[in-house]
């Protein structure tokens, strides 16, 4: 047998003992999230519902974070002591599990620490919750069904699980035509951007419902947000999501208050006035029993603000510009015609335009400290979807880019903030490697630049799907049902 017909069985092989470790992983997947409402991830990217590839791909992704490609016969070992341990609710990302298991032996050479030891000790505080969910279930309403408003669904749909949590029940929309309910669930089901629904959907034009993947959503037709009473649907002390951006300030939004079987109202846009602009792993902890509106701020905002926090947690921030080359939006024409806003009349589809972003300013509402410093101005562009904020910043303490990656590597992988900033420093990535993106931002480590006390900082983000993602954070702090993450960031 040659050397280069023995690589290649021994190659082919190793590719079928990978297949076989990631076939026995479904299973365990899968009990976790079902009978102990235990969802696992790789560094922030769930594994619920996931094919052999997609958990061979995610474990391979991981080595873009950390430079160290995680192996299924770690995180295998890791799922089955899982799932003898009847464990209670929570998100348990492997990935960090794996991390913090080679941290730890490696501060003591030749420790015979097991990782099935050492998942245990760190998963203690949830070991024989039998399941257990100690979350209340909280009703959410829709309130419009566009870009957001589905993906928001998607994401809530997903996350089901047990019927724990936040629970989907309506959605609100205005009529459209007699055959409305067939063309938002095909919209939902369908997605040019995003791609197909994970899973069924069934339509009951007489009940006016949509059941997508065991999740039974009402569809209630109205024009008046101030009109519609809930509870004739057996909906109770529901939050409304507001995607529809018609209505920004309190007045506005309050309508929505006065409908029976309505408590609270997150808006998925910036607010005005006094509104909490939320940046979920910013200033989440500021939400209150007695903030009856709440907002999410904007897909921008989202992206930018964590890491700026990062970087002014460290360097600290003189002052910056930020510059967004963002996609095209709805609110823009297809081919030219009358707007009434200043350039967007022009064909979205046909040309870069220039606007304004009012995301510089909104910082300042999650990081006080930012007030005054920022300024900032956007691009939009002919791509639907995936955005780049481009920070422009004056530092107190000088830095180099290799210093300056490091740190926001280590941001995304250890720190509180890890939900929020992702790293990449591939030279072959565009903006559609990034669709679906979870995370609100992700830093593009290679075209980092730092010159003293000058830096610049690009960083894509999907402004559809990550900002979602950050919007049903924001759900879940409004209801009290995050679910307790392990292991614990330690930055």
């Amino acid at each position: 047998m040659t050397a280069v017909k023995q690589e290649f069985d021994q190659r082919r092989q190793s590719w079928i003992e990978r297949e076989a470790l990631a076939e026995a992983m479904i299973p365990l997947i899968g009990g976790l999230y079902r009978d102990n409402n235990v969802v696992t991830s790789i560094h922030g990217r769930s594994l619920i519902n996931q094919s052999v590839m997609g958990l061979v791909k995610a474990h391979r992704f991981a080595r873009q974070l950390d430079d160290v490609e995680l192996e299924l016969d770690e995180t295998l070992p890791m799922l089955r002591a899982m799932s003898e341990m009847k464990l209670g609710a929570a998100s348990v990302d492997l990935a960090r599990l794996s991390l913090g298991y080679k941290a730890e032996k490696s501060k003591e050479s030749g420790s015979s620490l097991t990782i099935d030891e050492y998942v245990r000790a760190q998963l203690a505080e949830i070991t024989d919750g039998y399941g257990r969910d100690d979350r209340s279930s909280t009703d959410v309403v829709l309130y419009g069904f566009g870009r957001i408003g589905r993906l928001v669904a998607r994401i809530l749909i997903e996350h089901a699980g047990g019927g724990h949590g936040l629970r989907l029940r309506a959605v609100v929309v205005r009529k459209g035509s007699d055959n409305d309910l067939i063309k938002r669930a095909s919209l939902l089901r369908r997605d040019s951007v995003h791609g197909p629904f994970d899973g069924t959907i069934v339509v009951d034009e007489e009940a006016n419902t949509i059941l997508a993947n065991g999740t039974l959503i009402q569809v209630i037709y109205s024009s008046d947000p101030a009109s519609i009473d809930y509870t004739a649907y057996g909906i109770t002390d529901a939050i409304v999501v507001d995607n529809t951006g018609r209505w920004r300030d309190a007045d506005g939004l309050s309508q929505h208050l006065a409908c029976p079987g309505v408590s609270r109202v997150l808006l998925t846009a910036p607010g005005k006035g006094d509104l909490k602009n939320i940046v979920h792993g910013i200033n989440h902890d500021s939400i209150t029993a007695d903030d009856a509106i709440v907002t999410a701020a904007s897909c921008t905002t989202n992206a930018i603000t964590p890491v700026l926090k990062a970087m002014n947690d460290r360097f600290g921030i003189i002052d910056g510009h930020v510059e967004t080359v963002h996609s095209f939006t709805n609110d823009q024409n297809l081919i030219d015609n009358f707007h009434k806003g200043d350039r967007r009349g022009r064909s979205a589809a046909l040309n870069m335009v220039i606007t304004e972003t009012g995301a510089a300013k909104a910082v300042a509402k999650a990081l006080p400290e930012l007030a005054g410093k920022l300024t900032g101005n956007a691009i939009r562009v002919p791509t639907p979807d995936v955005s780049m904020a481009i920070l422009h910043l004056s530092l107190t303490n000088g830095t180099t880019k290799d210093e300056l990656n490091a740190y926001l590597r280590d941001m995304s992988l250890y720190s509180s903030l890890h939900k929020q900033i992702d790293f990449i420093d591939s030279p072959e990535v565009v903006s559609s490697d990034f669709l679906g993106s979870r995370r609100a931002g992700i830093v593009d480590g290679l075209a980092t630049i730092a010159t003293g006390k000058k830096a610049i900082l690009y960083v894509w983000y999907d402004n559809e799907f990550g900002y979602s993602c950050q919007v049903v954070r924001v759900l879940e702090e409004m209801a009290g049902v995050h679910p307790r993450a392990f292991p614990v960031a330690v930055l």
